[in-house]
């Protein structure tokens, strides 16, 4: 049952070590945001103790993210070259195919943010064993979340410029909406609904309440420093705000699994460049 899984997770990961400049371009964009959106943070946080690691983590877990839910266009290519065809075909379930593309998606996601990591120790980021440990396991949640629903929406996808544009609708509100980039707190207060309504908010404080080792920070400070939120009296701390992760992650994988299992590819279209 686990070696299907692992062989698709192995073939995945060898395709996608070769194909360096999307690995290049998608850390590139985050050390770009790294740059452009510290002269917003500086400002916006003046009274935040290490404004800098503030971003960073941000920048980590929005790297995370969008890798998990890009890595998905992959089974798009697999079906356009034949790949899945094959692969169908064999005596492999296709919830084990399924299961093989996310762990490879998230996989891939959380070593793009672990290089994330590394380059802010050099910016003063400042991370332990232990916090290191727990960073990792919750990038490997975030990584697992969003690759399942990058999955999702990969096969509900009738043509690969339809998911392109289905992950551009999905992730560019939630990622300015997070407080990964503009903390929560310059953010309008108009638009608090659906700030607490984005998953990405959740998984944003999550990883810099382990990342800035605010454990023994007061809640107030946590509030203040978008860390917490208080909505309409009742305050969702970061501990909440994992398992909030984690439900999710729950249902998009069933999302994904079971869309797989009915998915008909043979209507799928890939669009190519130079090709009509």
């Amino acid at each position: 049952m686990i070696r299907p899984v692992k062989a698709i997770v192995l073939r995945n990961l060898i395709k996608l070590s070769r194909d360096k400049m999307k690995m290049f371009f998608t850390l590139f964009m985050s050390g770009l945001f790294l740059f452009i959106f510290s002269f917003v943070t500086r400002s916006a946080v003046a009274g935040l103790e290490h404004p800098m690691n503030y971003l960073i983590s941000g920048i980590v877990i929005m790297t995370v993210f969008q890798t998990s839910l890009n890595n998905s266009m992959n089974i798009l290519e697999d079906i356009s070259n034949g790949f899945m065809k094959e692969i169908l075909v064999a005596p492999v379930s296709r919830w084990q195919i399924a299961i093989g593309q996310v762990v490879s998606s998230m996989i891939v996601a959380v070593f793009q943010g672990i290089i994330i990591v590394l380059l802010g120790l050099f910016m003063g980021l400042k991370i332990d064993p232990i916090h290191g440990v727990v960073m990792t396991a919750l990038m490997c949640l975030v990584g697992l979340t969003f690759s399942s629903l990058g999955l999702y929406l990969a096969t509900i996808s009738k043509e690969s410029t339809n998911f392109q544009l289905l992950i551009t609708i999905v992730s560019f509100p939630l990622t300015f909406l997070s407080g990964a980039y503009i903390p929560t707190m310059a953010i309008p207060k108009i638009l608090a609904p659906i700030i607490y309504l984005n998953p990405l908010t959740y998984t944003t404080s999550a990883f810099r309440y382990i990342t800035l080792h605010m454990e023994n920070v007061p809640t107030a400070d946590l509030l203040k420093s978008g860390i917490a939120f208080n909505v309409n009296g009742f305050i969702i701390m970061p501990l909440m705000s994992t398992i909030l992760i984690a439900i999710m992650g729950i249902i998009f994988l069933t999302l994904c699994v079971s869309r797989f299992n009915k998915a008909d590819f043979s209507r799928v279209k890939v669009f190519r460049h130079g090709h009509r």
